[in-house]
């Protein structure tokens, strides 16, 4: 599986959007995150927004819901425009029902847990689902320290898809730059969110590149890839 590189434009410049996402070319994905200040401390964009910047970037959407009721909500932003919904499993009624719904639409279905979310229970539901986030900050606010404590989490999520058999993408958002990147990948995620390691950046092409080789390393000299 290869690696995929998400910049997340919590950390871009909300005024000039389409730019900002047209600034970081090569990424796989543009990650969004939308917020509605119940689920999480903070309130970020909604369903006008993810329409207006699924017309102005060719670049698929990656939309990460950190809000209350996903199940109602997560449709409406696939009709939006998003290539792939993720909701946290913490939030979601039903999880199962969700993921179906959200791929019937033709969109990835993914699903998120916070850092103090264990993924054992949810092994069952892995075989619905297209990708799975785990969280390496409290989610939030973007510019959070990486949690170390996260990298043995990635490395049982990898196993567990591993035992399955399953092509599931294993994502991890939250303090991820050129200092932890490499951990990440060594550990068994493929999908990589970076804010302001990517916007923060100078040339945030250049930034998507240069984590894109860091990934692609630390991943070839990974045991969790040897089997693949």
């Amino acid at each position: 599986m290869a690696v995929q590189i998400s910049p997340s434009i919590l950390s871009a410049d909300f005024s000039r959007l389409a730019e900002e996402a047209s600034a970081a070319a090569g990424a796989d994905w543009l990650h969004v995150d939308v917020m509605d200040n119940h689920f999480v401390p903070n309130l970020t964009l909604g369903v006008p927004v993810v329409e207006s910047l699924s017309r102005a970037t060719s670049t698929p959407l990656d939309l990460h819901l950190m809000i209350e009721d996903p199940d109602r909500w997560a449709p409406q932003y696939v009709e939006a425009g998003a290539d792939s919904v993720t909701f946290h499993v913490e939030a979601a009624a039903a999880p199962v029902r969700l993921a179906r719904e959200i791929r019937a639409k033709n969109a990835r279905a993914s699903m998120a847990l916070k850092p103090a979310t264990p993924i054992e229970p949810y092994e069952d539901l892995l075989p619905e689902l297209d990708m799975l986030l785990i969280m390496t900050v409290e989610p939030g606010f973007g510019g959070q320290a990486f949690l170390d404590i996260m990298l043995p989490k990635i490395r049982r999520t990898r196993e567990l898809i591993g035992r399955h058999g399953l092509e599931l993408w294993l994502q991890v958002d939250g303090g991820v730059s050129a200092a932890t990147i490499e951990r990440c990948a060594e550990a068994g995620a493929d999908v990589f969110v970076a804010g302001s390691a990517v916007y923060g950046a100078e040339d945030p092409a250049v930034a998507v590149r240069a984590l894109r080789e860091q990934a692609e390393k630390a991943t070839a000299a990974a045991s969790w890839a040897h089997g693949h």
